[in-house]
């Protein structure tokens, strides 16, 4: 759905993509032709409720999708090569290398009967030719880098005997080893302490700009994802309804899904009053209602709503799927 440029300036285009899990009642679309395009060094913010699909969608990038999942239709396209039809060995040098992932559980990521420094240094000789002592020093560097006290003994340590958060940033440590191409976050600081999040948010972010790294950054938290995304991509019910520069969807948001999040954002002024909460729940992917799938919890909705689903449209700045998307003067009311 974004309008960044030329896909041959693009590091990562997303076409049309679904992923389906066949299940013994039938099959259940988790994402529903997700369209996406990155460029070098671009950080992407995908928000959306828990169940509407991020995690797959991230995951399906990397082909790891738990199974039955599958991708089904469309391309993802890396570098001019597609991961929906790579092989198994060429995935492998793939992984790790010049695409890494950070997943919300660490221990997706570290294995718990190896120390530390083992895993961080396979990693790294996984992929380059490197010496031991160098490898280690690159890792002692990359601890540091994600506010790991004592680096030095951590790398010594067995997962057990560190704690969740400590876990989390070993993972994230692992994850910048090689300088990656493009890094995909699936809720990567959640686990973390705010002071530790904002460092882990710098580190990402410098990296980015040093490296020409991608990111696409996955979180729930639109917060979070507003201070560090060049970009913001909002994903509904397996499809993305909003997708644009940051400060124009934050400012100016067109979905009223979107909307929806952005006052769901507790901010100071609010002390003692109610949090805004968007009406109703997520639709399951085995259940979506006809139409546009946030019609039953919009209060825009009309007729053609609940009948045809929306396309997407562009405004020269942001593109969205909705019939009835925000006018200025609605915008400004959800200011006021």
């Amino acid at each position: 759905m974004s309008e960044t440029g030329p896909m041959s300036e693009m590091i990562l285009c997303v076409n049309d993509l679904q992923v389906e899990f066949p299940v013994r009642d039938g099959i259940i679309t988790a994402v529903r032709g997700v369209d996406l395009m990155v460029a070098p060094g671009e950080i992407i913010g995908l928000v959306g409720e828990s169940g509407s699909g991020k995690s797959v969608f991230a995951k399906a990038l990397m082909r790891i999708l738990p199974e039955p999942g599958r991708i089904c239709g469309g391309s993802v396209t890396f570098r001019g090569e597609n991961i929906a039809t790579m092989s198994g060995e060429n995935l492998r040098a793939l992984r790790g290398d010049r695409i890494a992932m950070i997943f919300q559980d660490p221990m997706a990521t570290l294995n718990p009967v190896m120390r530390i420094d083992a895993q961080m240094i396979e990693a790294i000789r996984a992929h380059h030719r490197v010496s031991k002592s160098k490898a280690r020093a690159r890792c002692l560097e990359a601890l540091q880098k994600v506010g790991i006290p004592s680096p030095e003994e951590r790398l010594r340590a067995y997962p057990h005997q560190l704690s969740g958060g400590m876990r989390q940033r070993v993972a994230i440590a692992t994850a910048l080893l090689n300088k990656p191409d493009l890094i995909l976050a699936d809720e990567a600081t959640t686990a973390l302490d705010v002071t530790i999040q904002a460092q882990i948010l710098y580190e990402a972010r410098k990296l980015c700009e040093e490296t020409n790294t991608a990111l696409v950054w996955v979180s729930h938290d639109l917060a979070v994802v507003s201070g560090i995304a060049d970009r913001i991509a909002v994903m509904y019910a397996g499809r993305i309804v909003e997708d644009g520069p940051t400060a124009d969807v934050i400012s100016n948001p067109k979905h009223p899904y979107t909307r929806g999040l952005i006052q769901s954002v507790p901010e100071e002024c609010d002390h003692g009053k109610a949090l805004h909460q968007i009406p109703g729940l997520m639709p399951t992917p085995a259940n979506l209602p006809k139409g546009c799938a946030f019609a039953p919890r919009c209060e825009h909705a009309d007729n053609i709503c609940l009948l045809q689903d929306p396309l997407v449209s562009f405004d020269g700045r942001q593109s969205y799927r909705c019939h009835n998307p925000l006018n200025a003067a609605q915008v400004q009311e959800m200011s006021s």
